[in-house]
């Protein structure tokens, strides 16, 4: 299962669309992606470019770059299309893996190993998580692969230095522009202190003008829209920045070890990823020492400086899998060469118990997927059978090459599974996400309609309640603050926690309960429903 050589970036592209293109709209809209797909329909509908907003509240937690491209692809294809909404996470990743391609094959020459690393990174279970969500980490750290990329040229070649200094600088912007110093700190810098480890920083003298380009381009670009929401909204600023603060060093603290286990992020190469660091056992088997201590090093500088950082949370580790890929296709490329020769049963019980668990999943699936889904299946059986056939296919096909010692299409056969499941298994996954009385607030635009009252957020939003609902959602208490609304009639929104407060407030009204919207994807009884999910609707009238 050879692959010509000239090949490799029309496969990797194929391959990018299988994993991060098909099926976008599978999922139901995150907490995540509620924020940033309502900020991105206020700016279509209000005009909010620059003071981004979140139900009419400022929100410059993040720089706006994402929320614009998210914006201009719901211009196009539809505010209501999902696809369209997940559409440029899913193109950033696919440069997110061509660049990582393109600087692996920088390091080492070697095109199969550079295919190899970037085939791994892609297939990462939170890359690929990332990669088909409208979250903005992904942009940040693609736009600073590119950037690493024309970084390194950079320091290792001598022509065109003002070139790829200013391509450079334009993409650590854009990068900043995505979120903040996030990537600078966790991508870029480790790459800057390995590889002045293993490299050294030459002839500096003769790079000091393009250099000072970089840092004035990239100070510009990165700084504009900060100085600008400083500028004119100072307020709105000071108080966000105090409250992420506040985030950074007293919310999800977690201890230092905490990311002790970052291998596992990278899900099906869990095994090969934890072999591949480590060193002393590797470090004389792979086809080039020097590049392998650098992708090792900046591996666990990342982890290193992620860790200093009191506030931790596993999708934190994303930059932490683009150089782990590059690490771990060291260790693939060696199996490629030397596995059939390899007598030691320390060396070769791993690979049969990782690729082994693959393939044993795919053969048991159909099975074990039929009295799994048996009851949701109506409708879905097109895809089950596909998803079946396929897993199973693939599994046998793995155990064949096991069996014979040959890991490349071992490798490649992978891939292949993990695409299987997005293209076949995505459709399948609202059949395990069933909530019987879910009722979506896009429904209570209706009973607006038919009432013809105006609705209000009791205490505070729910970002995917104000996304699913379609427009503003006006609140009556805020920073404790209550302004009830001068009508005779209105319609409230309520939280289970709000709900004696609530009765409270409105002790002189009449009240009564219209319904209740759940938004959970499962249902009361299962332990993942969520009471932020949900909201009873109530009838507010004044008692004359």
């Amino acid at each position: 299962m050879r692959i010509p050589e000239n090949r490799y970036v029309l496969l990797l592209v194929l391959t990018c669309v299988g994993i991060f293109f098909v099926n976008l709209d599978a999922l139901y809209v995150n907490i995540m992606e509620a924020r940033n797909f309502t900020t991105a329909r206020e700016m279509l509908q209000d005009g909010n470019w620059l003071l981004t907003t979140l139900n009419s509240e400022p929100r410059y937690q993040k720089p706006p770059l994402p929320t614009w491209l998210t914006a201009l692809s719901a211009a196009i294809f539809g505010l209501k299309s999902l696809t369209a909404l997940r559409l440029p996470a899913a193109l950033i990743t696919l440069l997110l893996v061509l660049f990582s391609y393109r600087l692996a094959l920088k390091l080492t020459q070697q095109k199969t190993y550079a295919f190899v690393g970037s085939l791994i990174l892609a297939t990462s279970f939170y890359v690929v998580f990332a990669g088909r969500n409208g979250q903005w980490d992904i942009f940040t750290h693609a736009f600073m692969m590119v950037c690493i990329y024309n970084l390194y040229r950079f320091f290792t070649e001598e022509r065109r230095l003002f070139q790829t200094a200013v391509l450079a600088g334009i993409f650590f912007g854009f990068s900043f522009m995505s979120k903040g110093p996030v990537s600078a700190y966790a991508l870029l810098l480790p790459f800057l202190i390995s590889f002045g480890i293993v490299y050294r920083y030459k002839h500096f003298k003769k790079r000091t003008l393009p250099l000072l380009l970089f840092l004035l381009i990239s100070l510009v670009l990165s700084g504009w829209w900060h100085w600008y929401t400083y500028t004119y909204d100072p307020e709105a600023v000071a108080e966000i920045t105090r409250r992420e603060t506040e985030n950074w060093t007293g919310y999800n603290v977690r201890p230092f070890y905490y990311y002790w286990s970052f291998f596992t992020q990278s899900g099906v190469w869990t095994i090969p990823a934890f072999i591949g660091l480590l060193y002393p056992y590797l470090k004389d088997r792979v086809f080039d020492k020097k590049a392998y201590l650098f992708t090792f090093l900046w591996t666990l500088v990342s982890v290193v400086l992620l860790s200093v950082i009191p506030e931790k949370k596993s999708r934190y580790l994303l930059p932490v899998l683009i150089p782990l890929a590059l690490n771990t296709a060291f260790y693939i490329e060696y199996l490629f060469r030397r596995f059939s020769e390899i007598k030691d049963k320390r060396e070769t019980w791993p690979v049969y118990f990782n690729f082994g668990l693959i393939a044993s999943i795919g053969l048991i699936f159909p099975i074990a997927g039929y009295f799994l889904l048996k009851d949701a299946l109506a409708g879905k059986w097109i895809w089950f059978v596909l998803l079946s056939v396929s897993l199973a296919g693939i599994g046998v096909l793995l155990f064949r090459h096991l069996f014979r010692r040959k890991i490349r299409p071992v490798f490649y056969l992978t891939i292949s599974f993990i695409v299987a499941v997005i293209c076949f298994g995505m459709p399948l996954a609202k059949a395990l996400t069933v909530n019987p009385e879910y009722k979506g607030l896009s429904q209570l635009r209706a009973w607006q309609l038919e009432e013809e009252v105006v609705v209000y957020e009791y205490s505070f939003v729910t970002p995917e309640l104000v996304w699913d609902y379609g427009a503003k959602l006006p609140v009556i208490k805020q920073e404790g603050k209550i302004e009830i609304p001068d009508t005779k009639r209105f319609g409230v929104l309520v939280t289970e926690e709000e709900q004696t407060a609530f009765e409270e407030t409105f002790s002189h009204y009449s009240l009564r309960k219209v319904t209740r919207y759940d938004m959970n994807a499962k249902g009361k009884d299962d332990s993942s429903h969520k009471t932020r999910l949900w909201r009873d609707l109530y009838l507010v009238t004044k008692l004359k």
